[in-house]
């Protein structure tokens, strides 16, 4: 592992910009998740596209 932040917002193909893009990509998996789970439908019925 180099020794830059890997923490750190870069744009492009970087390392921190690779650990944000999973960060952010959990988040949304699991509120997608949680929003199944408690109102018993799927994310697109919720939101009326389905």
């Amino acid at each position: 592992m180099s020794d830059d932040n890997r923490n750190v917002w870069n744009w492009g193909f970087t390392s921190g910009a690779e650990n944000w893009n999973g960060r952010l990509a959990m988040i949304g998996f699991v509120s997608a998740l949680a929003i199944e789970l408690i109102s018993g439908q799927g994310v697109l019925h919720f939101w009326g596209i389905l």
